[in-house]
């Protein structure tokens, strides 16, 4: 049976642009299992008659609290308490639930309550979190659950945290997460290693989702943070769940939604660099419990950190504008679907910012001399369709996701990074080119969370697309000979557009043994097939005339990975859980591209690349939730490790399947509250990663670099962070935090030659909030600390930033 998308007219609208998108993939059942499963949905609205359960919200005085929010989870229930703290909410069967209370003066609870016909109110007592922690929920494994019951390692960071942090950037939680490191090399494409699992091509080894898509490449990825609910960091191979790309674990970032309250907020920082960064947003009931709208931006701009001496002017100035919007809509109280849209524009005036020699960076920090410069146009946009059911027997969820960047700079850009007239790189050819596309559809299914019985499932299926045409040319100009190029004033153009779609089946489970034990079982199977078509030409100047030095060649690749999982978790008491698991993920395979590197041949396929990771844990909640402690053990093996060779002065990265890796180390994070408004929080890694087997090609011969340690990879990392909060009235605060930072050894290349030496990093902010208005000062790098951030194997280097301060001042209501 077929389906047309402009038959269903209620949805004609979102689906206008969709139809387009789906045609590229040549799926017949992926476009029909859409729309079919859309119907099945609006044809079986559950219409039986709703259970009210009531129920008071007070502080430990017994005083109600009012405009507490209270969501039920797994599920779009959520009600608000009144003046007198009473709120009711209407659940469509009775069953086991379990509630998520938050509000700003108080910290989060998650009582479990169960649903009938002859419920009486019931009295939820809620705690100053300036005396108790908060209990964080997560969707680590595709559902909500206490953080504190998962058993794996994750991080999770709310609201509050990500604000008294003062997180703008995903790269920021380096050394706040233990074990993860994350920089970028002045292009706002943050690589990102966990335990020793790193790459520095554009498929990732640390997978990104933000609401639920997967951010598919580092080219259409958003790193910028505002707005955000919560930041959850999941460490160690997720193959199971999240497939492609998550063998080194996942990042999983969660926006704020509109809700029936309407809510806004404003906030404006300047700071040194002239540093302007404004965020605003505004989220609305349209039609109370059906129709919610929400939309918040960023505008951010500052001066470069560096100054170029050719120019003698600032050389990386940056101004970016971001958005977020979403549209709700609430059928019933088991449907919903919420329409998403993201976008991203930044302009760079002077991307990557290098310079040759770390002796050279840190000697003469932040500044460099370039004679070719630049402006980098960077435009991103995200846009999902999300539909979810919540029914008696199970629950059922399906994204479609639609991801498009187009990147270019408006000039040649520098490739020798130096004064002379030597290599320039060339991609501005309009955006039929370098605008790189993918469309993903994900469907889940999971077990109902109501029910009493001993088994807990999800499974599901996950469908992609990607269309990636690019075109560069590599300038070799008048002093190409000051390079030993051999000749100069030619240009060398390459063309490749690269075909890739899969999709993957996947399955999770967990069994209730007794009422201590679980045993989790997981597969996950993901097909791949690619196809990249290359063509080559070469131009010496004073003609114009292209000649061609490699036809039109098309070559393929398709590869089959399977991604199991094995975990075992015991409920020492009430207080304590320990687990031990196996999990596998790898990151994909593919073709290598056409450079200009005649001993480097394009289309030859290389393998995934697999991390089998072994960890025991314990997490511990003592003392009423005043004292969290977390401790992991892991031992990591990587085979068929994809090792990332850069060619210049293309920039770019041949892999290839030559290596293999151990890594094992330890995590610790502590959160306590050992005095009323005192908030300690502290995180430790430590990492022992080195190749087992490391054979690269260098000047015609193999050099075997067994016993190296790999790239962006600190041996330890750790944080303390201290805040006090003080009360002056009963609406106003005053607040001040530190935080230190510790970040070890780091490599940047493969043979161990580029390193960073431990370095320290402190930052500190101070401020007087209302339950309105809140004013900080802040500093990052108090110190001023010099460190190389980021590095390429032919050894350029990036700094980090330099000491930064600034003031903020926000408005919410």
């Amino acid at each position: 049976m077929n389906y047309n998308l402009d038959q269903l007219d209620v949805f004609g609208p979102i689906f206008a642009s969709a139809k387009k998108r789906l045609s590229l993939i040549n799926y017949p059942m992926f476009k029909q299992f859409s729309i079919l499963f859309l119907l099945i949905g609006l044809l079986h609205l559950n219409t039986k008659s709703q259970i009210t359960f009531t129920g008071k919200i007070i502080n430990a005085t017994k005083a109600p609290v009012a405009n507490a929010s209270i969501l039920v989870l797994n599920s779009n229930i959520h009600s608000i308490s009144d003046s007198n703290g009473h709120f009711n909410i209407k659940f469509p069967s009775q069953g086991n639930y379990q509630l998520e209370i938050n509000h700003i003066n108080f910290a989060s609870i998650h009582p479990s309550i169960q649903v009938n016909k002859n419920n009486n109110e019931s009295i939820f007592i809620l705690i100053e979190s300036t005396k108790t922690l908060d209990e964080l929920v997560v969707t680590a494994e595709k559902k909500e659950e206490l953080l504190q019951k998962i058993p794996f390692s994750i991080t999770a960071l709310n609201a509050k945290q990500v604000n008294a942090f003062g997180l703008w950037n995903t790269k920021e939680i380096t050394g706040i997460i233990p074990n993860l490191y994350s920089a970028d090399p002045g292009d706002a494409r943050d690589v990102t290693s966990v335990r020793g699992i790193a790459t520095s091509s554009y498929d990732p080894a640390v997978a990104t989702y933000i609401d639920g898509v997967n951010q598919f490449s580092l080219d259409t990825y958003i790193p910028t943070l505002f707005d955000i609910e919560r930041i959850e960091v999941l460490r160690g191979p997720q193959g199971t769940l999240y497939g492609r790309n998550a063998m080194g674990g996942v990042i999983n970032i969660i926006t704020k939604q509109p809700t029936n309250t309407s809510t806004g907020f404003a906030d404006l920082s300047l700071g040194n660099y002239n540093q302007q960064r404004i965020t605003a947003g505004f989220k609305t009931p349209i039609i109370k419990d059906k129709i919610f709208f929400g939309a918040s931006i960023l505008s951010n701009k500052r001066d470069g950190f560096y100054t170029n001496d050719f120019t003698h002017s600032s050389y990386d100035n940056q101004n970016g504008f971001s958005g977020n919007y979403f549209l709700k809509y609430i059928v019933s109280s088991r449907w919903d679907i919420n329409l998403n849209f993201k976008h991203l524009a930044n302009e760079n005036q002077g991307p990557f910012p290098l310079v040759f020699g770390a002796e050279d960076a840190l000697g003469n920090p932040y500044r460099l001399n370039q004679n070719s410069t630049t402006t980098m146009k960077d435009k991103t946009s995200n846009t999902s369709l999300s539909i979810r059911y919540a029914g008696s027997g199970f629950n059922f969820s399906s994204q479609t996701a639609y991801q498009q960047n187009y990147r270019y700079y408006t000039t040649p850009i520098d490739g020798d990074f130096s004064p002379i007239d030597a290599i320039s790189i060339i991609n501005n050819y309009g955006n039929q080119w370098n605008n790189i596309k993918a469309l993903t559809q994900d469907f889940k299914f999971t077990s109902n969370n109501t029910s009493n019985s001993k088994l807990k499932w999800t499974a599901g299926a996950f469908l992609f697309y990607q269309d990636a045409p690019v075109k560069q040319a590599t300038r070799f100009g008048k002093d190409a000979n000051k390079l030993m190029i051999g000749d100069s004033l030619f240009s060398i153009t390459n063309i490749s557009t690269t075909l890739k779609k899969g999709f993957a089946l996947y399955g999770q489970a967990t069994y209730a043994i007794n009422n201590q034990l679980n045993i989790t079982l997981g597969l996950r199977n993901d097909y791949e097939n690619q196809s990249e078509s290359v063509l080559g030409s070469y131009q010496h100047d004073p003609s114009t005339d292209q000649y061609i030095t490699r036809s039109d060649t098309l070559g393929r690749t398709n590869f089959n990975a399977l991604s199991p999982k094995l975990s075992l978790d015991y409920q020492v008491n009430n207080n304590s859980l320990w687990y031990g698991n196996y999990s596998r993920g790898f990151r994909a395979g593919g073709l290598s591209p056409l450079s200009s590197d005649p001993s480097q041949p394009p289309l030859l396929g290389y393998l995934p690349e697999y991390s089998n990771n072994f960890e025991t844990g314990i997490k511990n909640n003592w003392l009423g939730n005043k004292l969290i402690v977390n401790i992991a053990l892991f031992y990591t093996k990587i085979t068929d490790a994809q090792v990332p060779s850069l060619v210049l002065p293309d920039a770019i990265t041949i892999t290839k399947n030559t290596g293999q890796l151990t890594s094992k180390g330890i995590e610790a994070e502590i959160f306590a509250i050992p005095a009323k408004g005192l908030l300690l929080q502290y995180s430790f890694g430590a990492t022992n990663a080195k190749f087992d087997q490391l054979d690269i090609a260098a000047q015609g011969e193999s050099v075997n670099l067994a016993g190296k340690h790999p790239i962006f990879t600190p041996n330890t990392t750790s944080l303390l962070a201290a805040q006090y909060t003080l009360p002056i009235s009963a609406h106003i605060k005053i607040m001040a935090r530190a935080e230190w930072k510790y970040i070890g050894s780091t490599y940047f290349d493969l043979a161990n030659t580029i390193e960073q030496t431990p370095y320290h990093l402190l930052n500190a902010k101070t401020g007087i909030e209302t339950e309105k208005i809140a004013l900080y000062f802040w500093a990052k790098n108090l110190a001023g600390t010099k460190y190389i951030s980021y590095g390429y194997d032919f050894g350029a280097v990036h700094l980090g930033d330099p000491a930064i301060f600034g003031t903020s001042l926000s408005f919410k209501f």
